[in-house]
């Protein structure tokens, strides 16, 4: 269990010690994240050795945690404390861009 900005943020269903008293709905957050030419030209020399594309590990770490953040602040605005079943889903959307949405249900918890 992770709280962040004082929303608890989980993957699963429910937080043990703690009941669901209000579901608010779907929070959601996403970016897309472009490459730069000179990342790419770096990606292409170690796609040509093997081994992991550091440049894109960094670009797609940094891309999870802008979309976590405005999940967080989706939820905030819907006036919820926590979010169950969060997940992350990424895609291509150009040759050169990658989409992270980060998604859940906001709700409001209480302890037990």
């Amino acid at each position: 269990m992770e709280t962040i900005e004082g929303i608890t943020v989980v993957t699963t269903e429910n937080i043990p010690g703690y009941r669901i008293v209000e579901v608010k709905g779907l929070a959601r957050g996403g970016v897309v994240m472009a490459t730069h030419l000179g990342r790419d030209i770096i990606a292409g020399f170690r796609n040509l050795v093997g081994g992991e594309v550091t440049e894109y590990t960094e670009m797609m770490a940094k891309a999870r945690e802008i979309a976590l953040q405005r999940l967080i602040q989706s939820a905030k605005d819907m006036g919820a404390n926590a979010i169950v079943g969060m997940r992350f889903m990424t895609s291509n959307v150009g040759q050169r861009m990658a989409e992270v949405y980060a998604f859940g249900t906001a709700v409001v918890v209480e302890r037990e």
